[in-house]
């Protein structure tokens, strides 16, 4: 009670205005940076038409205890909430979030076109942690590039999020996919998680749809088994500067790592990010 009179705001107008909506005159969007005051927030948010009093809103959240508990992040508002609503979503976080479809088949390189167009950080930046030896030790993972190891599916951000989380982020979304009955049964036909990985983008990229890659699997596992060149079309492709589409007699002749006419076996590594019906194939 003494903090209101001090205030110079009786309790029963403070009541009032914690349960009263307010409705901005047009959607808005508040940034709150991490170690920002609560009181230049209030200001902002009264600003915004948010609240309809910054420093009854100060009052409020140091009786709610919440002045100090509010999370970093951008907040969409559009529609009526009282105070204590407000207060309520500062502290629990409900930032606004970039929603960002990976489809599958997509190199990395996509992904991170797709990721900076949305918003998420630079191409650059995720080009140079694409194949950064630290960050690919950190994420737990014992290969040269990320190239397979994103996987394929929509995610949730919060606005800014760094590169370094993005990319984590989907590399354990791989990981967590790569169940250790999957990698067993891999295990079972010889291939490491490096070749279920390989494997798995190659038929990625040779099946129209989901329901031809069983078969597809199949005449490639039997091709290994006998020790014969895959001849998949996309692992020649896929070493191709700037492809226009006409895949010539010529490229299958030119002798590389990746021209599975040329070489037996599988390429060193992944030639796109494989889905789940891929990897399972």
């Amino acid at each position: 009670m003494g903090l209101l009179l001090f205030a110079g705001i009786p309790a029963g107008v403070l009541t009032w205005f914690s349960v009263r909506p307010v409705a901005p005159p047009e959607p808005v969007r508040v940034n709150i940076e991490s170690g920002r005051s609560f009181a230049s927030v209030a200001v902002e948010l009264e600003r915004a038409g948010v609240v309809a009093d910054a420093r009854a809103l100060r009052i409020l959240a140091r009786i709610k205890r919440a002045d100090r508990g509010i999370q970093a992040g951008v907040y969409s508002f559009s529609r009526p909430l009282s105070p204590v609503e407000v207060l309520d979503m500062l502290r629990a976080g409900r930032v606004e979030l970039v929603h960002i479809t990976i489809p599958e088949g997509l190199r990395v390189e996509e992904v991170a076109v797709r990721c900076s167009a949305a918003g998420l950080g630079t191409v650059e930046k995720y080009n140079d942690l694409l194949s950064d030896a630290d960050f690919i030790a950190a994420t737990g993972l014992d290969v040269a590039d990320l190239e397979g190891y994103l996987f394929p599916e929509t995610y949730h951000f919060a606005p800014g999020s760094e590169e370094k989380t993005v990319l984590r982020t989907m590399v354990e979304q791989m990981q967590a996919n790569l169940t250790p009955e999957l990698l067993e049964a891999a295990h079972a036909r010889e291939l490491t998680r490096h070749e279920l990985v390989t494997l798995a983008s190659i038929i990625q990229m040779e099946a129209g749809n989901e329901a031809e890659m069983p078969r597809i699997a199949a005449v490639f596992h039997n091709r290994l088994q006998r020790n014969m060149r895959l001849q998949s079309d996309p692992t020649v492709i896929y070493a191709i500067e700037d492809f226009d589409g006409n895949l010539t007699r010529e490229h299958l002749r030119r002798h590389h790592s990746y021209n599975t006419y040329t070489i037996y076996g599988l390429p060193p590594g992944p030639i796109a990010c494989p889905g789940k019906a891929a990897l399972h194939a």
